[in-house]
């Protein structure tokens, strides 16, 4: 089964042609789900409550235009796609507005700031654009600064804070970051940091773990330095406390290799972060590689392998006291492991590796970080830590119950 990398483009400028069709009202069909949009708004619309709501919360505010009505001359039309339902374009609006543009109005003390940066226009479709040939799946799209669209909106789960935190807003800040690099340039020691360490054609191959440990965030990032850039913002911006410590802990580290010497599955790529020697004998030829889950960590700060100990030499020998001795004439017990002075088996222990790829991840990681703050400071006069906290708190504190409170805002329109 193939395995799909989700991941978010930037396109400097993009031009699509436009696609004629044929009239059907010569066969009765007289209706068409791409109708002319106009200034007014027709009150007998279905869509009158949620028109009326954009326009007033979006087009009249930031002047944007938010297109949930799939246009076919507004997308690639090398990708299949299908609209985005009605129920999720409302909730995604409703969101994008509390997890985006508030943010910005809260950290900025004003509208002006999206306003005058912000896209023109923020599309939403329906389902994401998938490229078999590569295996990835395009979820978002910033076009010249003027557009962004929103993929793979009917999967759309309200319910899970966290997965439209990760697809979504993240997106959203992603490709915002995009726009504001495109007004003003990515800084100099930014685009020098990770040089001979991107892969623009096969990022979505790249362990996560194993691009951490090179400096990026995410795959995506490692792609190039555009990617890296805006990456870095919006993971900074949407990641949580406890996801940022599974990043600086895979950052910390760098000893990879493909497949795991202990299994006779090398399709997927592993990562060693431990070495233990079979049997506790050092010698390189009984070195085996670990990987944290397969560890346990101690109180008294040693690291044993789950559920390995030692074994004796040979046959274990009962002696006359009931004991058993390996034929190194060691303790052990009548299945051939060898025991402490207290009766207890000697586990295999595991030792920490050093890092070897050449890259500090955690300082490069954290120079990119300080970069990106220094340039939202001077460049923008944002705070980024204050972005940074005005997500987290909102995201901590979703309820079903807020979520519902931003619904009423469209559907108790009169």
């Amino acid at each position: 089964m193939k395995k799909y990398f989700k991941y978010i483009g930037a396109i400097a400028l993009v031009a699509m042609a436009a696609m004629s069709l044929s009239s059907c009202s010569e066969k009765g069909f007289d209706e068409t789900i791409f109708p002319d949009v106009t200034d007014e708004l027709d009150p007998s619309s279905y869509t009158y409550k949620f028109d009326k709501w954009l326009k007033e919360n979006y087009l009249d505010v930031y002047n944007l235009e938010f297109q949930y009505r799939l246009k076919d001359t507004e997308t690639d039309m090398y990708y299949n796609l299908e609209p985005a339902t009605l129920t999720n374009s409302i909730d995604l609006a409703v969101l994008a507005k509390h997890m985006w543009f508030d943010v910005y109005e809260e950290v900025t003390g004003s509208k002006e700031f999206v306003k005058m940066y912000g896209p023109r226009i923020l599309m939403l479709v329906g389902s994401p654009a998938i490229n078999p040939q590569s295996g990835t799946i395009v979820v978002g799209l910033a076009e010249g600064g003027i557009k962004v669209t929103l993929l793979n909106v009917n999967t759309m789960n309200v319910n899970n804070i966290y997965a439209l935190n990760g697809d979504y807003f993240h997106t959203m800040h992603h490709e915002f970051a995009h726009i504001l690099h495109q007004t003003k340039s990515i800084p100099r020691e930014f685009q020098l940091l990770s040089l001979g360490h991107y892969d623009a054609s096969n990022w979505q191959d790249r362990d996560p773990r194993v691009v951490n440990s090179l400096g990026f965030v995410t795959p995506y990032g490692s792609s190039e330095i555009r990617e890296d850039f805006a990456e870095t913002i919006a993971n900074y911006i949407t990641k949580t406390d406890a996801e940022w410590e599974q990043i600086w802990l895979n950052a910390s580290r760098g000893f990879w290799t493909e497949g795991d010497e202990t299994s006779q599955d090398l399709s997927t790529l592993t990562y060693y972060t431990y070495f233990y020697y079979e049997n506790n004998e050092v010698n390189d030829e009984k070195r085996k590689g670990t990987t944290w889950n397969n560890i346990n960590f101690n109180e008294d700060g040693t690291m044993t392998l789950k559920g390995q100990y030692q074994r004796g030499k040979g046959t274990p020998t009962k002696q006359e006291d009931g004991t058993y001795l390996d034929e190194d004439g060691k303790l052990c017990d009548r299945q051939g492991y060898l025991l402490d002075s207290e009766g207890n088996r000697i586990p295999i222990i595991v030792y920490d590796v050093e890092d070897r790829d050449g890259v500090d991840g955690v300082a490069l990681l954290t120079q990119k970080i300080n970069i990106a703050r220094t340039w939202f400071r001077e460049q923008w006069n944002i705070d980024l830590d204050a972005l940074r906290n005005a997500v987290q708190t909102r995201v901590s504190n979703y309820t079903p119950e807020i979520l519902e409170s931003l619904r009423q805002q469209v559907y108790g329109i009169q």
